[in-house]
Formats: structure tokens, C-alpha cells, sequence
């Protein structure tokens, strides 16, 4: 199967519930990511910062940037010119950065919140407590350059498809409490970003509006010993 085909294949499941498909291009050559471009995806995520400005550099400036990995403060700048939706803000510490990157490029960046459902303890994210007390900072609610549009989250890496539903329907709870007691008049808190290759059907199945799959699209993946620069 060509990545045009997967990406058909995949469109016809998902286009008509009207849930976003982000590719996930981290580690894939330029070459794949035009092959998805030209298939019509406009819509990819990567992992590391500098893999991803490298990629914004030299391809399509109407591809739709997502950071999907754990990204440092220190990072925020590289990226603040150009990305259109960060998915991995899990602290407030990160928050305000982004929100002062994006006011010295005179943007407002769209962000989803992380939140920590998986049993891993590797996993990233606030916990139910920690998000609703920052919804609530004063100094938060100051932040004009930044706007949330939703949550993601990432399930446990397991094969119990109990556990993983009970996760994705966790984290669909979550947000719609949220949805509700902090964002009811906003039309553009509306994204909730979960499942991935391994779980995006029982992902779509919990509610599910945003999925990002990799290995689905473009094969599995092949792992290069490169230096972590995130």
C-alpha cells in the first residue's frame, strides 16, 4: 500500500464523522511528507523542534504545523513564527512562554492542553486537579496571545482495549466538564486530540474530534540513531 492509499483508506473511515487527521511525519523523509502533501493532507505533526523547523524550512508553507511531543520552554521561540497548533502544553510555566513568543510575532498560537491518562508514569500532562487550578490562575486568564482550543491526551501503551476505552472516555468526561464550567460561550474550544495508530478507532469511538496517526499513513517507523535535540 502507497501513502496515498493509506491516507484514502483512512479518509473514508474518519472525513464523514468530521475528525482532523494530523500525519505523523516525525522521522520521515521530506520525500513521504510531499508524497502525503500531494495525496491532498495538509496536516502534519512532529515530535522534536528541530526536526520540525528543518522540515518547515524547505517544504510547503501552506502544510499545517502540529507539535505533538514534550516541548521545553527553551524551544518555544524556534517554532512561536509558524506553528498552528501546539498539542503538549502541560504546564503553566509553558503557557506563559508560548503567550510571549506569540505576542513578540504579534500571533495568537492555538495550544490543546496535555492531560496525564496513562498508567505509564513517562506520559506528560496535568492531572484533573492541576488543570482546573490553572484554568482558574489569575495570571492565566491575563494571556491574550495564546488560545485553548481543547485537550489531548495519550492511553496507555497496552493491549487491553478495556482499559484504554475507560482512558479516552476519562479524558472525553474531562473535557466536556471543562468544555462547560470554563469554555461554554467559546466556539473555538472544540478540540479533543486523541488516538493513534495502535488506538484511534476506540479513540473515535470515546469522542475523539483530532487523531494522529503515523505509522497507518506512512508505514512502520524507521528508527535512525540520531541526537535528541528536544
Amino acid at each position: 500500500m502507497s501513502i496515498a492509499s493509506n491516507l484514502e483508506a483512512i479518509n473514508l473511515e474518519v472525513k464523514a464523522l468530521g475528525i482532523q487527521l494530523v500525519a505523523v511525519s516525525k522521522t520521515k523523509p521530506n520525500e513521504d511528507i510531499m508524497e502525503a502533501y500531494e495525496a491532498g493532507q495538509r496536516v502534519f505533526g512532529e515530535n522534536m523542534v528541530q526536526e520540525l523547523v528543518e522540515k518547515y524550512e524547505a517544504l510547503p508553507k501552506d502544510i499545517e504545523w502540529h507539535l505533538i511531543g514534550h516541548l521545553q520552554s527553551n524551544k518555544v521561540k524556534y517554532i512561536a513564527p509558524f506553528i498552528t497548533l501546539i498539542h503538549s502544553v502541560d504546564s503553566l510555566k509553558l503557557v506563559k512562554e508560548i503567550n510571549k513568543y506569540a505576542a513578540k510575532n504579534d500571533r495568537i498560537i492555538d495550544c490543546l492542553l496535555q492531560v496525564h491518562i496513562a498508567e505509564e508514569d513517562t506520559k506528560f500532562g496535568f492531572d484533573h486537579a492541576e488543570l482546573v487550578e490553572m484554568l482558574r490562575d489569575e495570571e492565566f486568564l491575563t494571556l491574550k496571545n495564546i488560545r485553548i482550543r481543547g485537550l489531548m491526551g495519550i492511553a496507555s501503551n497496552i493491549e487491553k482495549e478495556k482499559e484504554i476505552k475507560e482512558e479516552f472516555y476519562e479524558l472525553k468526561s474531562l473535557y466536556d466538564g471543562i468544555k462547560a464550567s470554563f469554555y461554554r460561550k467559546d466556539d473555538h474550544f472544540d478540540t479533543l486530540s486523541m488516538g493513534m495508530s495502535s488506538d484511534y478507532k476506540l479513540a473515535i469511538e470515546k469522542g475523539s474530534t483530532m487523531i494522529r496517526l503515523g505509522s497507518t499513513i506512512f508505514g512502520k517507523r524507521v528508527i535512525k540513531h540520531v541526537k535528541n535535540n528536544d
